[in-house]
């Protein structure tokens, strides 16, 4: 499901409302479509799918502003130099106000999709079923719809905590909602995911690869039960994923080309393509084929570098573990066309140094990066690598840390000793010098470690580094000033008769 995108400029008009003058109402247009006269076939609800899912394309979620979210707050990232945006510095550094506007976009993008997948979920029950639309293929839709609803609002819990619940599609500025409790909306995840699995297949090809799958949907209901503690709901949901044929690819660095992209690994991918320029659009609406992402210009070594590796990140990897040289480029490595190679330089890194082993030195993300097959040369938006949500060295992880809360410490071992085990990677098996495992505290440390090096850069740290402090297994900040949760927006106080200043969360 590569092009999602001229989809969404369709769907996208039908939420808008216009003001006209008096002849302006005079007129009519016979092909004009509304809300109301839309959804009359499934085609038309299939489009409109297809919007939501494009929703999170856009420049304010994960083409752009939704992994700077992740990546400020993680620890695994450092300034490239003077060139990082202020809004961009705040979160790096825990000075981000309520007036931010990079979460703020975030914010208000993240509403676009529940918005989007509300209309869908809610104008699906008026869409006739023929032989041409099943009653099957409609359940199916709305699943897909919900999941996505979903999956944003467990992005939600964990920046804001307690949001508000949109639970339908909104036709007047008076249907504003107050602050759910965080209960509540994990309530409700939880809840409507465990609804849609049966409904979700396991598996998609051709055209429909990139949607929601069962398995994504039980990796996501698995993670939103251990950001509260609940390992043993947890558990069974991801035994159920390790059941349904995914496996580790042999090469750890195929999980971030364009090559590679819905592999056996691969649980759930968000679609992006090199066949044009990125789009700077904030809903995910397009007019042509724009939809690649801008990571590896934000990125790359040579790009704009606007973040490079922590020195913290780097110093956590083992002596000769190869996952340093798939995530980081050094100065001397090659890249770009492997049959013509060119030689990485200082000079063609800009800014800052990072500290590595004790020597100064340019360090850049290879990961995610258009450099391992080409010269990007100065500005180039045309990444079209698929970025991947879950995969399956994630679930192995994740159920290592539920049997060492709810199960048996050999196991948590052995899930570990698995992801090291991968061809390309084959590190020696726990327990090591470094990481000892003969105690539930040390195995958690080895956890935290074997995450960190495995899913380094993926968006994944920050939430384990929240979800491990909300349950009160380590006090670690990965950052000076670090809160938890980040401040509601200004402009949703602003606007929401039902949030005011009172609301607010703590620090802010």
């Amino acid at each position: 499901m590569k092009t999602t995108t001229i989809a969404s400029i369709a769907f996208a008009s039908l939420l808008i409302s216009f003001s006209c003058g008096d002849d302006a109402l005079d007129k009519s247009n016979i092909g004009n479509k509304t809300v109301d006269n839309y959804f009359e076939n499934g085609a038309e609800l299939g489009t409109a799918l297809n919007g939501v899912y494009a929703s999170l394309q856009n420049n304010n979620l994960h083409g752009r502003e939704y992994f700077f979210m992740h990546d400020l707050r993680s620890g695994e990232f450092a300034t490239g130099g003077g060139q990082l945006e202020g809004p961009r510095a705040q979160i790096l550094i825990g000075a981000q106000a309520p007036s931010n506007g990079l979460q703020t976009g975030v914010w208000n993008s993240f509403y676009y999709v529940v918005h989007r997948a509300n209309s869908v979920i809610d104008f699906a029950p008026k869409v006739p079923e023929d032989e041409n639309f099943e009653a099957s293929l409609k359940a199916r839709y709305v699943a897909e719809a919900k999941f996505l609803r979903a999956y944003v609002y467990y992005q939600l819990l964990g920046f804001w905590g307690g949001v508000p619940l949109m639970t339908t599609h909104v036709t007047d500025i008076t249907q504003t909602q107050p602050r759910a409790t965080e209960q509540e909306v994990y309530q409700f995840i939880t809840t409507e995911l465990t609804s849609i699995l049966n409904d979700l297949p396991v598996s998609y090809s051709g055209n429909d690869l990139g949607r929601a799958t069962r398995g994504a949907a039980k990796v996501l209901l698995a993670k939103t039960y251990m950001f509260f503690g609940d390992y043993t709901k947890a558990k069974t949901q991801l035994e159920d994923v390790k059941g349904m044929g995914y496996s580790l690819m042999n090469n750890y660095f195929d999980n971030f080309t364009e090559e590679a992209e819905f592999n056996k690994e691969s649980i759930w991918e968000i679609c992006f393509t090199s066949s044009g320029n990125y789009n700077w659009d904030p809903e995910g609406n397009d007019f042509g084929p724009n939809e690649s992402w801008i990571r590896s210009q934000e990125y790359s070594a040579v790009g704009w570098r606007n973040l490079i590796p922590s020195d913290a990140l780097l110093a956590e990897f083992e002596n000769n573990d190869p996952r340093l040289k798939d995530n980081f480029f050094f100065t001397g490595d090659t890249y770009g066309d492997p049959a013509n190679p060119k030689t990485l330089t200082d000079a063609a890194q800009q800014g800052n140094l990072s500290n590595f082993k004790g020597v100064p030195q340019k360090v850049s993300w290879k990961k995610y990066s258009v450099m391992y097959k080409l010269d990007p040369g100065g500005f180039y938006d045309r990444n079209g690598m698929n970025y991947r949500v879950y995969r399956y060295a994630d679930v192995l992880l994740l159920l290592a840390e539920c049997e060492n809360e709810v199960g048996t410490p050999t196991a948590a071992i052995d899930y570990l000793n698995q992801v090291r085990a991968r061809p390309s990677v084959n590190m020696p098996a726990y327990p090591t010098a470094t990481y000892p495992v003969n105690s539930k505290a040390e195995i958690f440390r080895a956890i935290m470690h074997e995450r960190m090096v495995e899913l380094a850069g993926e968006e994944i740290r920050n939430f384990d580094i929240i979800r491990w402090r909300k349950n009160g297994k380590t006090t670690f900040a990965p950052l000076a000033n670090f809160k938890d949760l980040m401040p509601i927006p200004q402009t949703e106080i602003d606007n929401n008769d039902k949030i005011d200043q009172g609301h607010q969360n703590s620090g802010y």
